[in-house]
């Protein structure tokens, strides 16, 4: 919902109010006008005009400039025809004009629709029929001007800043939007090209599969550079073990619950590309002779899988000195993957004893969906 809308609904609730209090006050003293019959014609157009148009004020959309140029008429037209109506005393002694506070609504809806300038307009053309229609320049007249011009100024100037704020927002909603979305193509660009490139490093692959695994990424690639999308993962809750148990080998070591550990299959999908990304990692900083320990526990709130290898370890810093030279692969990869499913990654390491890498991720909330 738009941040103006909670204003116009509480302009259209005031145009009701106004024209109730304006009711009243001519229900208690319509005798002493010279001529009554008149004033109720006039609130029965009024009420008429105020419940027809109830639902175009509390939507800017529908509240259109000749709407409000109609509304304003029958302000202005009501305040003249007070001082007309009305006995002559009555008038100098400063008595409200029949739609009184009524004629507020519409410099309102001209703060909603444009602004404050347009209030400031509306305002004078009010205050100039009350000046020239009911009463002359005086204390009274001079006080409720000056009130309407600042309260419709001050209001459109409000109605301005929000609509303002609210672009901004969505510019900056939409911007981080396209980042994040950048970002996980970029990752799952990121692992299929160091797998193929992985693969032909240790020589482990025959032509066909080599073929097969370039065009994949060629297509990946080409997707990204175009904008297209990747392809999605199926929806609905998918095993953990299922993704991650593939990587156990002589040098890997998968231990996972009898149970099987259900995550949405987004989650799931992308918790498996982090463990892959660490494994990754083992391989090319730790060597092919490294080994590694993948454990997977299944908690009420949260799955927690950790990757430990027997590597040399890194000092500390290094990680960030990778990302000042533009090596984004634990940044982006499993940090940035972790982060967008609400979860977290750890990085331990000590020179000379390996390195642990705990991903976590909370279980969403029943009720919720993946």
């Amino acid at each position: 919902m738009s941040v103006e809308m909670p204003l116009w609904r509480a302009i259209s609730y005031f145009r009701l109010l106004a024209l109730a209090y304006a009711l009243l006050r001519y229900f208690n003293s319509y005798l002493q006008f010279d001529h009554p019959v008149s004033g109720w014609i006039y609130f029965g157009a009024l009420v008429i005009w105020t419940l027809a148009t109830t639902r175009a004020f509390a939507d800017p959309e529908r509240c259109t400039w000749p709407v409000l140029g109609v509304d304003l008429t029958f302000a202005v037209f009501g305040i003249v025809m007070s001082g007309i109506i009305d006995d002559p005393a009555r008038v100098h002694a400063g008595v409200p004009t029949l739609p009184t506070i009524w004629a507020a609504g519409s410099v309102l809806g001209f703060a909603g629709k444009g602004g404050w300038k347009p209030a400031v307009f509306a305002g004078a053309v009010v205050g100039a029929a009350n000046i020239f229609g009911h009463g002359g320049i005086t204390p009274d007249n001079i006080h409720n001007i000056v009130l309407l011009l600042v309260a419709g100024g001050a209001i459109g100037h409000v109605i301005e800043l929000a609509r303002a704020s609210e672009a901004v927002l969505t510019r900056a909603l939409q911007v981080e939007a396209a980042t994040r979305e950048r970002e996980r193509l970029s990752r799952d660009i990121h692992d299929g090209v160091l797998q193929v490139l992985a693969l032909v490093h240790r020589q482990e692959g025959d032509a066909a599969e080599l073929g097969r695994l370039a065009g994949e990424q060629e297509r990946a690639l080409r997707a990204l550079m175009a904008g297209g999308p990747l392809p999605e993962r199926p929806d609905g809750p998918t095993d953990l073990r299922r993704l991650v148990t593939p990587h156990a080998d002589e040098r890997v070591t998968v231990s996972a619950p009898a149970t099987p550990v259900l995550l949405p299959a987004g989650a799931a999908g992308e918790l498996a590309a982090a463990v892959a990304a660490a494994l990754d990692n083992v391989r090319r900083h730790a060597g092919d002779g490294a080994r590694a320990w993948i454990l997977i526990e299944d908690e009420p709130d949260a799955v927690t899988v950790s990757i430990r290898d027997d590597g040399p370890g890194f000092p500390a810093g290094r990680l960030a000195e990778a990302e000042q030279d533009g090596r984004l692969g634990v940044s982006q990869s499993i940090r940035g993957r972790l982060l967008d499913l609400g979860g977290t990654a750890e990085l331990y390491s000590v020179p000379g004893e390996g390195t642990e890498v705990e991903l976590r991720v909370p279980r969403p909330r029943k009720g919720s969906h993946d």
